[in-house]
């Protein structure tokens, strides 16, 4: 599932295609890509028809286009597999393409949403005084947001009384840390994942931050992370960080540290990934 980088490279497409762009019309291909949109397909498409898209926000994983002068947003939920790309009109459709939206100027282009696994889709929602979609106002900011507050989150993860990874999973804590990221962030930190919370000093929870936003910055460099044609910017282009993990995928190949063999866990429906000799496991009380 795309984390923070690969939904904020996603976002800034939009932002150049799409923002300030008036809506033709939408054509709903598949009923389950708008299975949120609990009115249904008509309604959505009559919703947005002649309506003004406004700039792209983002809230951690979560992604929406603003409708100006309306009070709502579509918020997109990308799942496993869905895409959303700014194709030419003349394109040829996608196999798995689900929602076409037409605008009314004279640019060629248009907005898809793709999904070969039909577990994402697009929905109408109205938006908090803050501008964000009101099903997701309980998401915590995330580590990119120059409004998120780093003692405010240090004191959360004391209080929390749980392990470094879970904690930072948790979309109410802090957003946009998928798996990922977070054994990539945990390796530069030389922290194990399951690590307990409660005896986190402020320096080393700044310093853990500080690795989370390090590998994030250097995603998004590269547009992102692609194991597969499953995540692409809206040009259909793949990123390229996969071939810059130091930790997630390498299970078995040298630590870059220390070149002792990485290992990977069963860990809640995961795998983590990790150094066994510079992310020592805590020790359990007998």
């Amino acid at each position: 599932m795309p984390e923070l980088p690969e939904v904020e490279v996603v976002r800034r497409g939009l932002d150049r295609w799409v923002a300030h762009r008036t809506v033709a019309d939408v054509e709903v291909l598949h009923p389950r890509a708008i299975r949120r949109h609990l009115a249904g397909p008509e309604d959505f498409a009559h919703r947005l028809q002649g309506h003004r898209m406004g700039e792209p926000g983002r809230r951690g994983k979560y992604l929406w286009l603003p409708v100006e002068d309306t009070g709502e947003a579509v918020l997109a939920h990308l799942g496993m597999s869905g895409q959303l790309l700014v194709q030419p009109h003349g394109a040829p459709d996608e196999k798995h393409l689900r929602i076409r939206v037409r605008f009314t100027d004279a640019l060629d282009t248009e907005l898809r949403f793709v999904d070969q696994r039909t577990f994402g889709g697009l929905s109408l929602h109205d938006t908090t005084p803050d501008g964000l979609p009101d099903v997701i106002a309980h998401i915590a900011r995330d580590p990119l947001d120059p409004l998120f507050d780093d003692e405010a989150f240090h004191q959360a993860l004391r209080r929390k009384r749980t392990t470094i990874k879970r904690a930072l999973l948790d979309q109410s804590l802090i957003s946009g840390v998928g798996n990922i990221y977070a054994d990539e962030a945990l390796w530069r930190a030389r922290i194990h994942y399951e690590r307990p919370t409660a005896g986190f000093t402020r320096p080393r929870t700044f310093e853990l931050l500080g690795h989370v936003r390090d590998v994030m910055n250097a995603a998004l460099a590269v547009g992102g992370t692609s194991f597969d044609s499953l995540y692409v910017n809206v040009n259909g282009e793949s990123g390229y960080f996969d071939r810059s993990l130091d930790a997630y995928g390498r299970e078995g190949l040298p630590c870059r540290r220390c070149a002792t063999p990485m290992r990977r866990r069963a860990w809640t429906n995961r795998s983590s990934y990790f150094c066994p000799r510079c992310q020592r496991a805590p020790r359990t009380s007998s």
